[in-house]
């Protein structure tokens, strides 16, 4: 199985136990029937999140996760996803959760945009949320 990547930019945020992530995010793969090459997450700020969402996508809003997909064939998965730090603490507070367990939904979030799941509609926002709260029962069970 291909290599999962976390790296740090404008920020000073480091991924606790990223041993026991990547090994969550690659059984979720397998899970998913996927192949893994490789994956590079960027943790950043909330302005330097925004500048990538107004220069690649045209969006002038501040946003928690933006997934670029670079992979060669379906079911192949390769990208890199970029999280902002700063957003996903503001929305641990607004949905009334803990850091960690929204951090690890945004983490999930970015695999299963790259396995191409979508959350344009109601429907496919609704799938996205279940699987997302599977993975994470299977994170919480491994604890």
């Amino acid at each position: 199985m291909g290599s999962i990547y976390f790296f740090s930019e404008k920020t000073r945020f480091k991924l606790a136990n990223s041993k026991k992530t990547t090994s969550w995010i690659k059984s979720a793969i397998r899970k998913e029937g996927a192949i893994l090459n490789s994956i590079n997450y960027i943790f950043c700020s909330d302005e330097s999140l925004k500048e990538i969402n107004t220069q690649y996508l045209r969006h002038k809003t501040y946003t928690d996760i933006i997934t670029f997909n670079y992979s060669p064939s379906e079911g192949e998965l390769e990208g890199e996803i970029y999280i902002s730090v700063d957003r996903v603490r503001e929305n641990a507070k607004t949905y009334k959760t803990d850091f960690q367990t929204e951090l690890h939904r945004v983490i999930i979030h970015g695999v299963l945009h790259l396995m191409g799941f979508s959350d344009k509609t109601k429907t496919e926002r609704f799938v996205m949320h279940e699987k997302e709260d599977c993975y994470l029962s299977l994170l919480d069970n491994s604890k």
